[in-house]
């Protein structure tokens, strides 16, 4: 191995934020100036990235799993109001982080300042093979099943669709064939949303907020209609099940498994800072973005929930994998079906947007750094786009579709997620140390305390997720160690990194003779 490489990692964490205060990027570093891509996005649009991403799919498909997880409508509450609070302390630490660093790139651009490059890279390309894009993928596959209520897809017979297998080692064996009018119409959402990204960001923006605005709207008003119909039972907010009744580890496990569920539901929020080169006063809006679209994304995870339960005692809602129509054919009748068939569809066009507006733009960061390929860098010169990243993610998302392993990688995603997530944390320290000179537009509220929790949680987290991976793995829940091939796919950037790195070198050497 690459002695310099390794010196580098081991220089990073000593020198840049666990053992010390200096970094890979000087004190007076200042970023390339951003000249072509442009400030548009003002504070609704930055409110509904921040909900038109973390509302999608989950709210009507995570429901049923969590309490039949736990069992019990008190446990469920906790776990969506807990996850709601750890996620708006995670918002509140990367509004500050924002307000510091308001360039396009996000997360990426956090980690080079605090803790170098390899670091940096590692989150990036995460996010690219793994994190955005399957997320991207598996929210238009949700799409497209519902819009297969209006709609006629076809498909092949069962001898053809298994007429061609992948086989993955440690994944599976995988059927693109299977169910392809569904993966068609998938693909072609996700390509019809990036050619609207790469035309005009002020036209994705827009349409962002109005697909939000109607998400919103529509879900408070499903809300209202169960609620004021009459016909719930209030008894069903604390009547546990019948049948579960978790305690010691079997409890801890479910909490555990729930909680994932629940912190994937409210992920997405952090898009906003991967497009902060493109926000007006990104100080001030960034900041108000995360906070109040947060806010609002707990509030509305809350009263949906809250909702099912009303119609649904504990055990119907674990045993309907789609609680909504469920709940809303109790109100409605049949014709409760289609408005939910529409609502998700809309829900889920706003989170793909939502998704596929700002994560391209940290490979874009990337590449203008020379820290991936150069070409993803660049900006389109009439639409001032990135449209190379665009079109990569574009393509690296219908892969997904074709194959059908989104299905597995979103389950890896949150896991993956929270290990960056437990770095960004801790951060706020190396910031606060680093850049005291630097104004802050809004400093995290109850600093230290609010940032430490967050880490510790983040801490637990990780090690119980391992811990009930692995069991889940040797019970035969499960056939791989998801927790393991999250960190496989992460670190599967390290030879590309090397290789990046040894080329910017010898172009370097070269440019100097």
């Amino acid at each position: 191995m690459d002695r310099n490489f390794v010196k580098e990692i081991i220089n990073g964490f000593t020198r840049n934020g666990i053992l010390g205060a200096s970094t890979f990027i000087q004190p007076n570093y200042t970023m390339p100036p951003k000249e072509q891509l442009q400030r548009k996005l003002g504070t609704w649009a930055c409110i509904s990235i921040v909900v038109g991403a973390v509302i999608g799919s989950s709210i009507f498909m995570k429901p049923a799993t969590m309490a039949g997880q736990l069992g019990s409508p008190l446990l469920l509450l906790g776990v969506w109001v807990g996850a709601g609070i750890i996620s708006l302390f995670r918002g509140m630490i990367n509004a500050e982080v924002g307000s510091v660093l308001p360039q396009t790139g996000g997360q990426y651009i956090y980690f080079r300042h605090m803790y170098g490059d390899f670091f940096a890279f590692l989150s990036g390309w995460a996010g690219f093979v793994v994190i955005n894009t399957a997320a991207v993928a598996s929210i238009a596959f949700v799409f497209s099943q519902y819009a297969e209520y209006f709609i006629y897809l076809p498909r092949f017979d069962a001898a053809t669709e298994h007429s061609w297998a992948l086989t993955i080692p440690f994944v599976g064996k995988l059927y693109p064939l299977e169910n392809f009018g569904v993966k068609s119409l998938s693909m072609g959402v996700i390509l019809i949303i990036t050619a609207l990204n790469y035309i005009s960001l002020k036209a994705s923006g827009s349409f962002q907020i109005f697909f939000t605005a109607l998400k919103v709207i529509v879900l408070f008003v499903l809300v209202g209609l169960i609620f004021f119909s009459g016909k719930g039972n209030s008894a069903n907010f604390v009547t546990p099940s019948s049948t579960i009744q978790l305690s010691g580890w079997a409890l801890v496990g479910g909490l555990i498994a729930a909680t994932s569920g629940a912190l994937a539901a409210y992920d997405g929020w952090n898009n906003l800072g991967m497009v902060a080169g493109e926000i007006r006063n990104p100080q001030r809006n960034i900041t108000r973005g995360l906070l109040f679209g947060l806010g609002i994304c707990i509030l509305l995870y809350v009263l949906t929930n809250q909702a099912f339960l009303y119609m649904l005692n504990i055990d119907e809602m674990r045993q309907s994998p789609l609680v909504a129509s469920t709940s809303l054919d109790k109100v409605m009748g049949t014709a409760g079906g289609g408005l939910i068939a529409l609502l998700v569809m809309i829900s889920t066009l706003g989170a793909i947007n939502g998704n596929v507006l700002p994560c391209a733009r940290i490979t874009y960061a990337m590449g203008e750094e020379n820290h991936f390929f150069s070409w993803a860098g660049k900006v389109h010169p009439k639409f001032h786009t990135p449209g190379n990243a665009l079109w990569l993610h574009a393509i690296w998302s219908c892969l997904f579709v074709i194959t059908g392993s989104f299905d597995m990688l979103t389950d890896l995603f949150v896991f993956t997620t929270w290990i960056f997530y437990g770095f960004a944390g801790y951060g706020i320290f190396i910031l606060r140390r680093k850049k005291p000179e630097v104004p802050r537009a809004y400093k995290v509220w109850g600093y230290p305390w609010v940032p430490i929790i967050f880490i510790a949680f983040s801490l637990f987290y990780f090690g119980m997720t391992i811990y009930t991976d692995i069991n889940n793995y040797i019970s035969g829940k499960s056939p791989v160690i998801n927790a393991a091939l999250g960190l496989l796919l992460t670190l599967s950037g390290v030879p590309l990194y090397l290789y990046l790195k040894r080329k910017k070198q010898r172009s370097e050497q070269e440019n100097s003779l």
